[in-house]
């Protein structure tokens, strides 16, 4: 049903229980497809008309700083991975955080995005509405799961 789940992350703690429900899907539903796969992707956003070469050593640690938050975040999940049903792969990408997320969707055949999201003030509704988890849900042309 849902062969390549995509978990958009900024990193943090936070993100672990989007994390924990693509797991459990995952371990849980059965599929015809025998590696299934979940995609914990980091974008780290881009300084508009930016000089490469000049944000070269910039990005380069970001990138590293990245790539440690992503490695503790999916640490606990390698017992659940070695059944072989699945497995968790870190994708980090440089550029714009939702049109990154939305491409990176499309061009990899994600199934499913689950995101978290923040709750919504019932007095002020609309206040969300600029939330990359907003956009995302908005936009993408897969189902999404807003995770609060």
């Amino acid at each position: 049903m849902y062969d390549h789940i995509l978990v958009p992350t900024d990193g943090t703690e936070s993100t672990r229980h989007a994390l924990d429900i693509a797991v459990t899907l995952h371990s849980q539903l059965k599929s015809d497809t025998p590696q299934r796969k979940i995609t914990l992707l980091h974008v780290i956003e881009t300084i508009a008309d930016d000089d490469a070469e000049e944000f070269e050593r910039f990005y380069s640690t970001l990138r590293k700083r990245a790539e440690k938050k992503m490695n503790a975040l999916t640490g606990p999940y390698h017992a659940a991975q070695d059944t072989g049903s699945f497995t968790i792969e870190p994708a980090i990408l440089l550029g714009s955080r939702v049109q990154e997320i939305l491409a990176f969707a499309k061009e990899n055949k994600v199934d499913l995005i689950i995101l978290n999201s923040h709750k919504i003030d019932v007095n002020n509704p609309t206040q969300g509405w600029g939330t990359i988890s907003h956009k995302v849900g908005i936009l993408s042309q897969c189902p999404v799961m807003l995770v609060k």
